[in-house]
């Protein structure tokens, strides 16, 4: 693996190269990018890909992507000019793409930027809640878990939104009728350390889960787009998101194993099946070729 930095006038961008480049037998190489992830999070299922050449990235402002330009906001089409630049420094598109979470929604956002950077993207559980039927109540529970985070802290915070996110169905009177989790059962810390930065928790990312995918642009790319959701997710939050988003496509979501983090194997002390992950992911790449 060797690591690079792409200094910009806004950020500089940090990213990580395992394997040749050019890459083996011309094969594209399989970039991999996640939100409010960092690069960190793509290690187990890049090393299930050793005979590709694997690219991931920290998004400006997370990890070791340091921002120059002042904001904290988060912004899908920020971050896909972000991730052209990086594609331009490889040597020019198109790569094959896994995106998780915010990272499919800034996919989809190049794809509509950029047609050219692409060949084939499979976004996983992009949370997208203007396709949702009960937007205004999605809105209303992320609303929630901000409040929460603003007035207890971190642990409290993330409780919250392991509630909303894990919630099966669309947010009923039920669900807003339920109690704050004690962040001690999810084994969150208690304790508010005063810190009120977290792109998560806060609404920095707002326009990340605000986004709506522009079809037209996306059907007239030369993009094969993929959007995926996970076996055991299908009813909650994100597997909503992707089911109600592959349908404004025009196809049906493409089911992988386990969960919405279901390629971590231990990063962040969570594990999904990531072997079985990353066959399911070769398979619809390869599907292409």
């Amino acid at each position: 693996m060797t690591t690079h930095t792409l200094e910009t006038a806004e950020a500089d961008i940090v990213y990580d190269v395992h394997g040749p480049l050019p890459t083996a037998a011309g094969r594209p190489p399989v970039f991999m990018i996640g939100q409010p992830m960092d690069a960190s999070g793509f290690a187990t299922l890049a090393s299930h890909f050793p005979d590709r050449t694997v690219v991931t990235y920290d998004p400006r402002g997370i990890g070791r992507s340091i921002r120059k330009d002042g904001r904290v906001d988060h912004v899908p089409a920020v971050q896909a000019g972000d991730v052209h630049a990086v594609i331009d420094a490889l040597g020019g598109g198109p790569v094959e793409m896994f995106a998780s979470s915010g990272g499919a929604v800034t996919a989809l956002a190049l794809v509509t930027a950029y047609p050219d950077d692409v060949v084939t993207l499979v976004a996983h559980e992009p949370p997208l809640i203007p396709v949702l039927p009960d937007a205004a109540a999605a809105e209303r529970a992320r609303a929630g878990c901000r409040d929460v985070y603003e007035a207890k802290g971190f642990g409290a915070g993330m409780a919250a939104f392991i509630a909303m996110t894990s919630w099966q169905g669309e947010f009923t009177d039920d669900y807003f009728a339920q109690p704050t989790p004690d962040p001690g059962l999810f084994g969150m810390p208690t304790e508010d350390d005063g810190s009120r930065d977290d792109p998560l928790l806060s609404d920095r990312s707002w326009s990340v889960s605000d986004y709506r995918p522009d079809v037209d642009a996306l059907a007239a790319a030369p993009t094969r787009v993929v959007i995926a959701v996970g076996e055991e997710s299908m009813n909650t939050f994100t597997g909503r998101t992707a089911v109600a988003a592959a349908e404004l496509l025009g196809q049906r979501a493409t089911v992988f194993p386990s969960h919405h983090g279901g390629f971590l194997g231990g990063e962040f002390g969570q594990s999904g099946q990531p072997e079985a992950f990353a066959r399911t992911l070769r398979d619809v790449l390869d599907a292409t070729d």
